[in-house]
């Protein structure tokens, strides 16, 4: 049986080192997982609604290559997860704290 290579193992003390808390730490990565799917998702979407039909017709409905190739490439893009937790790690995402006030 074959391992997913995309199967890493976290130094947890890594990712709890920016935020003191593991748990606020994979909050934040959590919710930037969130946005990036929302915005593949939404990219996708875009340009498979290039190939919508709007015939039901099952005779007219047929195998678009092109449409294949486009799923397929997001199927194999890096999951969002993956992507937040790397964006973390090299401390390109920016957060703060709700009840914090920015000073000018």
């Amino acid at each position: 049986m074959a391992i997913n290579p995309s199967i890493i193992t976290r130094d947890l003390d890594k990712i709890s080192e920016p935020t003191g808390n593991i748990y606020e730490s994979i909050h934040i990565i959590g919710q930037r997982a969130k946005q990036i799917s929302s915005s593949m998702k939404e990219e996708l979407n875009n340009k498979l609604s290039e190939f919508a039909s709007t015939v039901d017709n099952l005779e007219e409905v047929f195998e678009n290559k092109e449409q294949i190739e486009i799923s397929k490439f997001y199927e194999r893009m890096p999951k969002p997860s993956t992507l937040a937790m790397e964006e973390f790690l090299e401390g390109k995402l920016y957060f703060r704290y709700p009840d914090e006030t920015v000073e000018e």
